[in-house]
């Protein structure tokens, strides 16, 4: 399977993580005057519909969900 790294995030992307497939409805590229930049996401679940908010930093990487669109 893909993965996707930080840099891959944006705004519809459907990724996975713990074996649940979500999909990312907002995108927020941070870059604070102190420390690295990092990346903060609301993603939406596609089994139960919870949004839960996550933050990837760089090295964190994500899988490709295995989903067939119709």
């Amino acid at each position: 399977m893909a993965t996707y790294s930080m840099s891959d995030l944006k705004k519809g992307l459907k990724i996975e993580m713990g074996g649940i497939p979500y999909k990312i409805t907002e995108y927020q590229h941070v870059k604070p005057g102190k420390g690295a930049a990092f990346v903060r996401v609301k993603i939406k679940s596609y089994i139960n519909g919870k949004v839960v908010e996550k933050t990837f930093h760089a090295g964190d990487k994500c899988e490709q969900p295995n989903l067939v669109q119709k």
